[in-house]
């Protein structure tokens, strides 16, 4: 497909001009708090196949095992797991998640194909297997480094209206759409990275 290939063609020079400020992040990161530079979690993406997302780390260390101490302040209403002020964030973290640009790494998943620029989030195994059937139509298309989700305020909405946005982004994906989905996304870290 052309649009597949122009995508991973975008994400491939976008990772090459975007090499100069992956190195400083690699020293602020590994400055600010042991543990490596990339954090890698396995993710349930296009019919439900299993693939490493890549991400700048923005958390300890042992994020995943402190999970279960953090688990009854869940601020989602549904199977998935979020805190707004995650206390397990570290410092420089904190910052990178909030401009998102700790999601940069994801290039390197457009490139090798697991994922696409617009699309459902990818989820980790053991919130996906617990998505109500209803919902399936999101595992249709490619997950995403955006989405409409993200664009309409991920932390204001519930997880029905979520899983609604997603679905009906995988039954009626466009070229059109994606574009002003990016367009959005663009215009949201811009407005955060400035507002700081």
């Amino acid at each position: 497909m052309v649009y597949r290939a122009l995508e991973r063609l975008f994400a491939f020079i976008f990772l090459i001009l975007s090499l100069p400020l992956l190195g400083i992040l690699y020293i602020v990161v590994r400055l600010d708090s042991p543990g490596p530079f990339l954090f890698l979690q396995l993710r349930v993406g296009k019919n439900k196949q299993l693939f490493w997302i890549y991400k700048i780390r923005t958390m300890v260390w042992n994020a995943e095992a402190l999970k279960k101490r953090y688990i009854k302040k869940n601020e989602a209403d549904g199977p998935v797991f979020k805190i707004k002020n995650d206390p397990r964030y570290t410092r420089v973290g904190k910052i990178l998640s909030r401009i998102a640009i700790d999601e940069l790494p994801q290039l390197m998943n457009i490139i090798e194909g697991s994922m696409a620029f617009v699309g459902p989030r990818p989820l980790p195994r053991s919130e996906a297997n617990k998505i109500p059937s209803r919902y399936q139509t999101r595992f249709m298309v490619l997950p995403g480094m955006t989405s409409e989700w993200v664009v309409q305020g991920s932390h204001l909405l519930s997880f029905k209206k979520w899983m609604e946005l997603d679905c009906q982004y995988a039954k009626k994906k466009s070229i059109i759409k994606d574009v002003l989905i990016l367009l959005k996304t663009a215009y949201l870290v811009g407005k955060m990275v400035f507002n700081r």
